[in-house]
């Protein structure tokens, strides 16, 4: 490594306690999407260190969720003035009160609480990753540390942000926790969120049963349609994974509704699949029903590009000469990374420090891979050259 590599990687070393003490702040302030005080309140001691640390710092302000927060690195003799974004979202899945029932605790080298891995460790890499940049310099462009507020809802306030920003970015390294053992992620699912009401005609199911026309019942067609266009052999899947409806149990049930998860990994075959999609829903087998679709909300694939396997091998260079190897893998699951690579920008998903059990009380980083993770994230940055 380089004299400038060394001091950074160094004095990331010495911050481990402060990256620790960062955690739990930010872990024991509850954040869940919808609770935009508490989203924002969470952002507040990153918002402090962007600033102690000597960055441009914005606050984005947004009507519904939390505010967006854009803290940045310049670099005025730069021939390539597009930055390196650090992404992460602080939104968790948890209830308000559940920081309270379930402080951040370290024990056996794991740290606990909610939001610790998905994706509050991985927000506490990026800032200090972009305050050791900040104090020793060594970045070839400047470098932008983004913290969104929504992610867990598919980002929609967000995305037009996100969008932006990558459009005008060199790279992107989105802070997702990594799996161990030095996991990350080079490819993922797209993902549609989608709700379905279909609409019947409500009778006394024991008096006058012919004059009612169940939605349930033409729901239940639908289920078995919609489960039928997954495609596993192109890694297409459709899942109805909530139903409801009727009126009372001796009601035929006037309206019913179900939510429908679609996943699919190339592009192209999103069109085509909510066509699929919205006629099965739209097409009703039983006379009398009527039924529409929605589309809730919706995360792009992250699909591999020459650019963005380049970046890895630069990624993985670096936590070779840090002493680890890292893998990469495809998953299944949906994050905002795919919202940037969709706008052509190089990305890599979940560089964060390791950790598993997200959205549940068993969520664990470990506290060990806070420091080697941040170490490999600042290397990549500096040898991110044009």
């Amino acid at each position: 490594m380089t004299e400038g590599e060394n001091r950074v990687t160094e004095w990331l070393r010495e911050q481990r306690d402060a990256m620790v003490s960062l955690l739990g702040e930010l872990v024991n302030i509850d954040s869940g999407t919808y609770d935009k005080a508490g989203v924002d309140a969470a952002g507040e001691p990153l918002r402090r260190f962007f600033e102690a640390a000597g960055l441009q710092v914005e606050v984005l302000p947004e009507s519904t969720f939390g505010d967006a927060i854009r803290a940045t690195l310049p670099h005025e003799t730069a021939n390539d003035q597009r930055p390196i974004v650090l992404m992460g979202h602080r939104d968790t899945v948890f209830p308000k009160g559940e920081a309270g029932r379930r402080p951040f605790r370290v024990e056996n080298g794991r740290a606990y609480g909610p939001g610790v891995a998905d994706m509050k460790s991985g927000l506490v890499m990026n800032a200090f990753v972009i305050a050791a940049l900040a104090r020793f310099g060594g970045h070839p462009a400047p470098v932008v540390a983004l913290v969104t507020s929504d992610e867990e809802i598919a980002s929609p306030s967000s995305r037009p942000l996100i969008e932006t920003q990558a459009r005008m970015s060199r790279a992107v390294f989105n802070a997702e926790p990594s799996r161990a053992p030095n996991v990350i992620v080079s490819g993922r699912k797209g993902g549609v969120f989608m709700s379905f009401d279909v609409y019947g005609k409500a009778a006394h199911s024991g008096a006058h049963y012919e004059r009612g026309v169940s939605a349930i019942e033409e729901l239940s067609r639908k289920v078995l349609a919609l489960h039928r266009l997954t495609d596993l052999d192109r890694g297409i899947t459709v899942n109805v994974g909530l139903i409801g409806g009727g009126q009372t149990v001796n009601t035929i049930a006037p309206h019913a509704r179900g939510e429908i998860d679609l996943r699919y990994v190339r592009s192209e075959d999103r069109a085509a699949m909510i066509d699929a999609i919205r006629e099965v829903v739209e097409n009703c087998s039983l006379p009398g029903t009527t039924a529409q679709l929605t589309i809730k909300g919706e995360f792009l694939p992250l699909e591999e590009t020459a650019e963005s396997r380049t970046l890895f091998e630069i990624y993985r260079q670096a936590g070779r000469d840090l002493g680890f190897d890292v893998e990469a893998e495809f998953t299944g699951g949906c994050a905002d990374s795919g919202l940037t690579a969709g706008q052509g920008c190089p990305t890599l998903c979940s560089i964060g420090p390791v950790g598993d059990g997200g959205h549940t009380s068993d969520e664990y980083v470990l506290v060990d891979s806070l420091v080697p993770c941040a170490q490999a994230l600042a290397l990549s940055v500096m040898r991110l050259r044009s």
